[in-house]
C-alpha cells in the first residue's frame, strides 16, 4: 500500500470521526424532541417509545414562536445588514489609504477581537442601562450594539479581500471621473460577493443564537429572541426536556436552512481568495 494512499485514509477516518462528534449533539436534540420529560431524563440515547408530535405544536405555542421569529429575523437582518454595509466601507478606506492612521486603525480593530464581551458585559450594562445612558431595549438598540461588536472581525475579513483587488481599478475609474464612494459602489462592492457571503453567514450565526447580550438588553417578554424564548421550558423547580427540545430545534432550523443555502459562496470565497 503506497503511503499516500494511507494518509488518505488516516484522514477520511480521522474527518469521520469529527463528523460524527459534531452531528452527535444535533442527533440527540432531533431524538429527544419527540419524547415526553420522564423519558428524556431517563432514557437520552434510546429510541422514543411514544412519538410525540405534538411537543413541536406545544412549543410554538408556548414560546410565542411566531414573534419571537420575527424578532429574531428583524435584529439578525438589521445587524447583518449593517455590519457588511460598515465594514466593507471602512476595509476599503484602511486598504487603500496607505497612512499611520489606517495602519493604527487597522491595528486596533483586530486587537479588540480578542476581547471576550464577558470582560465588557459588566460596563457595558452600566454605560447603556437605565442608569447609564438610558437607551431603550429594543431591536434597533441591540442591533447597534451587535454592529460595534462585529464590525472588527467583518472589517479584518473585507481587507484582507480588498488588499487582493488591483488598485489600478480604482485609478481607471478616477480618470472616468469617480468619486471614491462611487468606485466603492459600483466596482469595488460587486466584487465583494464570495467574503460578503461569508461575513453574513458568521454574524447571522452569531447573532442568531446569541443568548447573553439579548439577556441583558431586551427585558420584555414581546422582544426577546427565539434563544430567550426557549427558557420558558426550564423552571426552578422542573424542567420540561422533549419541550425544550423541540423548541430548540424549530428555533435553530431557520438558520441551518440559511447556512446551507449560502454554503456554495462561503466555499467559493475561499477559494477565490486561495487564487488570488
Amino acid at each position: 500500500m503506497k503511503r499516500t494512499h494511507r494518509i488518505n485514509i488516516f484522514f477520511f477516518i480521522f474527518a469521520s470521526v469529527l463528523a460524527v462528534l459534531y452531528a452527535f449533539p444535533f442527533a440527540m436534540v432531533l431524538l429527544n424532541s419527540v419524547k415526553d420529560k420522564r423519558e428524556v431524563r431517563n432514557e437520552p440515547l434510546a429510541w422514543p417509545t411514544e412519538w410525540k408530535w405534538d411537543n413541536f405544536t406545544e412549543a410554538i405555542d408556548r414560546m410565542d414562536y411566531w414573534q419571537a421569529l420575527g424578532n429574531s429575523l428583524i435584529i439578525t437582518v438589521l445587524s447583518v445588514s449593517a455590519i457588511i454595509i460598515t465594514s466593507s466601507m471602512l476595509a476599503y478606506y484602511l486598504a487603500r489609504s496607505k497612512t499611520k492612521f489606517s495602519a493604527a486603525t487597522f491595528l486596533i480593530l483586530v486587537a479588540s477581537m480578542i476581547v471576550p464581551f464577558q470582560a465588557l458585559m459588566i460596563p457595558f450594562v452600566g454605560l447603556f442601562g437605565e442608569r447609564g445612558l438610558g437607551l431603550p431595549g429594543n431591536q434597533f438598540t441591540i442591533a447597534f450594539f451587535y454592529v460595534g461588536f462585529g464590525v472588527a472581525l467583518s472589517t479584518f475579513l473585507y481587507h484582507g479581500f480588498i488588499s487582493n483587488i488591483p488598485y489600478e481599478l480604482d485609478e481607471a475609474a478616477g480618470m472616468d471621473g469617480a468619486s471614491a464612494f462611487r468606485t466603492y459602489r459600483s466596482i469595488i462592492f460587486p466584487m465583494l460577493g464570495p467574503v460578503t457571503a461569508t461575513v453574513a453567514i458568521i454574524n447571522a450565526l452569531w447573532i442568531w443564537n446569541d443568548f447573553l447580550l439579548p439577556s441583558v438588553v431586551l427585558l420584555e417578554n414581546d422582544q426577546k429572541t427565539l434563544p430567550l424564548r426557549t427558557f420558558v421550558f426550564y423552571g426552578n423547580y422542573t424542567s420540561d426536556y422533549g419541550l425544550a427540545m423541540a423548541g430548540l430545534l424549530i428555533s435553530i432550523l431557520p438558520i441551518v436552512i440559511f447556512y446551507f443555502a449560502m454554503q456554495k459562496r462561503i466555499i467559493a470565497g475561499i477559494s477565490a481568495g486561495a487564487v488570488k
